[in-house]
Formats: structure tokens, sequence, C-alpha cells
């Protein structure tokens, strides 16, 4: 397993505390949106969405992203549009829970507004398109996941071309990094995310999810969202709703390779994902251990020791 070396490992967000060389988190999707990429408005409603995220935390999840437009193509929707959708759900998470709770927006004036109603990040999937957005995040001193993408916000990328796809998202990363640190953002509030199926073909997606070790190695804790994409889809030739086992796969590759957060739509399964590979690195102790301790520790749950 590679394990990157962080300028910080240790990140503090309002709530709880997160040390990225001892633990993987698990990012809960939570779309606000008609027309949502996985859920198609299952979670439009207000109480539904906030019962969404609930739910997550409940299931495990240590964080929940919050958004109210969806990255792919489409008319662009007022700020105040977009921070009616998500910052009633932000409140009402904030106030039912200690999660980290992130913004996906990238928009200035919805970023301030869901930082006011308690979200901890500001989750920008178009890589500081507004850099005003750097300078909100700067004011208010919370984190910043800056994403890899190339086409303007909501708009159409037809046929995006790379010599060599890993370098230069990379170099793209790293130079929106410095953007951020030049508007006063600390390291200890970057995160960084080289856009899985972002502007970017399935070969392209594979190679990316091949070579993750690159972007974390960045120094900064790296986000891979995988989840139900359709690099996975057309690797498998899987509707939406049987990618579930392939989601898992490649996020375990990105872990392996140095994700330090993973943001899933099937929580329960992923928090077992993760957990397995805590312990299996030594971050995390196993529940309990009976299996063939009987000299040490006798069974208490004879039926669960019957292991060939």
């Amino acid at each position: 397993m590679f394990k990157p070396d962080l300028l910080v490992p240790v990140h503090e967000f309002s709530r709880k505390t997160i040390d990225f060389s001892r633990q993987i988190a698990v990012m809960a999707v939570i779309n606000r949106t008609p027309d949502s990429f996985y859920d198609a408005g299952s979670t439009f409603v207000l109480d539904q969405a906030v019962n969404a995220a609930l739910q997550a935390v409940q299931a495990g999840a240590d964080w929940v992203d919050i958004g109210g437009v969806p990255f792919s193509p489409g008319p662009e929707l007022a700020w105040e549009e977009e921070a009616e959708r998500i910052v009633p759900v932000i409140k009402a998470v904030r106030e039912a829970s200690d999660v980290i709770i992130s913004a996906d927006t990238f928009q200035p004036k919805v970023a301030q507004a869901a930082i006011e109603a308690g979200a901890d990040v500001i989750n920008d999937t178009t890589g500081l398109a507004y850099p005003e957005l750097a300078q909100v995040v700067a004011k208010n001193d919370v984190h910043l996941v800056i994403t890899h993408s190339l086409a303007k916000p909501r708009t159409i990328y037809p046929r995006p071309t790379y010599t060599d796809v890993v370098a230069e998202v990379r170099e793209y990363l790293s130079q929106k990094v410095q953007v951020a640190l030049d508007a006063g953002i600390s390291p200890s509030k970057i995160i960084v995310d080289p856009g899985h199926d972002l502007n970017k073909n399935t070969a392209q997606t594979l190679e990316l999810t091949e070579r993750f070790e690159e972007f974390a190695n960045l120094g900064y804790p790296a986000l891979a969202a995988v989840s139900n994409k359709d690099f996975i889809g057309e690797t498998l030739d899987l509707p939406k709703s049987e990618r579930t086992l392939g989601s898992m796969v490649a996020a375990t590759i990105c872990a392996m390779n140095g994700a330090r957060i993973l943001r899933m739509h099937n929580i329960a399964e992923s928090v077992q994902m993760v957990r397995m590979i805590e312990a299996t690195h030594g971050w995390r102790e196993p529940a309990y251990q009976i299996h063939n301790m009987g000299d040490v520790n006798p069974p208490a749950h004879p039926e669960r020791s019957q292991s060939n």
C-alpha cells in the first residue's frame, strides 16, 4: 500500500479531526437536484435529502457532500436558487450531527451561504473556475477540495485529449493548489481530486485510477470520486444500478494507492471496505478476536468461529 507523505497529516474540521496518515474518510453523496446523475432526483425533496444524509451518518459516513447543481452540462442556475437547495439541508444536518459537511459548489456566494449554515468544506468540481471562491474559503478558514476539470461550469467538453493524462492532471492540480495558497488558504485546508470521469473518457479515467499515487504524493489528502460512474459502467457493461461491486474495487485501488477520502453512494458497504483496509494496515483494531484465540479468550460467539 502506498502511504503518501502528507504535508499536514492531521486535519481539523469544525467538529471532527481526521488523521489522514491513519484513516480513510468515507464521504456520502447527497444531491438535492431534480436531475442528479445517480439517484435521479430521489433526494430533491428537503426532508428526503436530510434523512438520506443522517442515514449515511448512521451507516458510518465520516462526511456528507451536499450539492444543488450537477456537474453535467445544463442551464446555469441562479446562485440564490442553488443556495436555497443546499443551505436548509446543511443547517438541518449540522444541528443533528458532528459529521463533516461539504458543499458541492463552484459559486462564491453559494459557498459563503453554505459556510454560514455550517459547512466545513467547499467541494469545487471546477478547479476554481471562479477565483473569488478561494478568497471566500480563505476568509472563513474552511477546507477546499480542488478538482481537475477542463470545461467551463455546466458546459460540454466533447472530446478531451491528453498526451499523458496523469501528468497533465497532476500539473493542473499543482497550479490550482498554488492559486489557493496565494489566496491565503492554509496547506492544512487543501484537498485534491483528479476528477474521475470529469472531462475524461473511460480509458483516461482507468489510468487515473491505476496511477492514483501520483496525485496522492502531491502532499495533500487526495479524494477519489469513483462511485457508480460511467467508467465503471463502460468497463463492465453495466447500468448504474449494478455498479456497486465495480465501485468498491475502483475505490479500493485508489485507497491502496494513497486516496484518503472516498466519495461513495453505498455507505454501509463502503464503510466495511474502508475498515478492512485500515485494519489490514494496522490503523484500526478488529472489532473482536476469537478465532484461534481459545486459550486466551473462549469464544463468546461460537457460531462466528467456524472458519475453515
